[in-house]
């Protein structure tokens, strides 16, 4: 076989026209570029070089290989470049999945410091739910998944990131509900609002529920809890939030928050990625960042 170096020596011998300056280029001794040279004609069984007292020129074979090979190693010039570029954070892209809410609430001063130490790197986010979420990592449209858990799967390597606690929140017209510790059944009499179903948040207050022997007909559904937020501040209903993302709200007086016994478990959300598939410098450094 014609090894790359053989190429090398051909391709510097007919640039600069002498095989001891390709020797010299490619810190290698006269005698092994010239073996090289002559190792890649026999093999191809053709000349590619004249040999003259004054150096070597190319034949018209040689010529048509010259054009090949130049393109070839301008090529992989090109490669080692990128490569070398990525292992610098100088170039990549990283992408995302993740929910509004999640990108919202703790995604964004992340991705604000990343961008900051590393401006180069592509960062595309989309934002499904955390179900729709495992359907992109495992269909290769995505890199990184930052979901709500508990989620279980064999296929992905999941990582605890920030804790999580559900409750349930009004405004003032609701607010005597937030004078004194409420069952899941006496919630059920009152409008209350929840994300739509099919959510993994969704689904883990719809268990909450069933092991309190209770079930809750929502008065409305929706998309994220930003709007569900929004809903409840405006008297719609008693809406089921994140408490991390609305201590504002309960301090300013816009909001309050139900006292609901037994109160919820707390959960986290994970990053979450394929077990088997390698990530790539720029995602495995964003990961870094986040745990």
């Amino acid at each position: 076989m014609i090894s790359i170096e053989h190429y090398k020596a051909f391709y510097y011998a007919a640039l600069t026209g002498s095989i001891s300056k390709a020797a010299e280029k490619l810190h290698i001794t006269q005698p092994a570029a010239s073996r090289s040279v002559k190792q890649l004609e026999i093999i191809m069984e053709t000349s590619v070089l004249f040999r003259t007292s004054k150096g070597v020129t190319l034949t018209t074979e040689g010529k048509i290989l010259f054009e090949y090979v130049e393109k070839a190693l301008n090529f992989i010039d090109t490669a080692e470049k990128r490569i070398k570029d990525i292992q610098n954070m100088e170039t990549g892209e990283i992408r995302i999945s993740i929910s509004d809410t999640l990108c919202k609430h703790y995604l964004m001063p992340y991705l604000e410091s990343f961008n900051r130490k590393f401006p180069d790197i592509k960062i595309s986010v989309t934002n499904p739910t955390s179900l729709r979420t495992i359907e992109l990592l495992k269909s290769g449209q995505a890199d990184i998944g930052i979901v709500n858990l508990p989620i279980k799967d064999d296929e992905l390597i999941i990582t605890p990131g920030i804790k999580l606690q559900d409750c349930f929140v009004c405004n003032d017209k609701y607010k005597f509900l937030a004078d004194r510790p409420i069952s899941p059944d006496e919630l059920s009499h009152y409008p209350v609002l929840l994300l739509e179903q099919l959510s993994n948040t969704r689904l883990y207050l719809d268990c909450y529920f069933t092991q309190n022997n209770c079930s809750i007909e929502p008065a409305l559904e929706l998309g994220n809890v930003d709007l569900l937020v929004e809903f409840a501040k405006i008297g719609m209903g008693i809406s089921c939030v994140i408490k991390n993302f609305v201590e504002e709200d309960l301090k300013s007086g816009k909001l309050y928050e139900l006292k609901i016994n037994p109160p919820i478990s707390s959960r986290n959300a994970g990053i979450v990625y394929l077990k088997n598939t390698p990530l790539s410098i720029a995602a495995r450094s964003f990961i870094k960042t986040l745990v």
